[in-house]
């Protein structure tokens, strides 16, 4: 299940063991996913690569911007 900004209002909300915070679309809306299940998939590796190639390793929001839309 995914946590919208909404049920973690902060960026400073802790995120549960086995999620990572991510910020997407234009507005950087915050999701808290399970990582896990994500990392295996082929779509989200592209979009690592893509945070990767746009904004290196420098997430100033504190958690990992990835450059696509809500919906995706």
């Amino acid at each position: 299940p995914l946590f919208t900004a909404r049920q973690a209002a902060s960026k400073f909300v802790e995120v549960p063991k086995d999620y990572v915070a991510v910020y997407v679309g234009e507005k950087q809306k915050r999701l808290v996913i399970p990582i896990l299940s994500y990392l295996n998939q082929p779509s989200f590796q592209d979009l690592l690569y893509q945070a990767e190639e746009e904004f290196g390793y420098d997430h100033p929001l504190g958690g990992l911007t990835i450059p696509c839309s809500d919906d995706v």
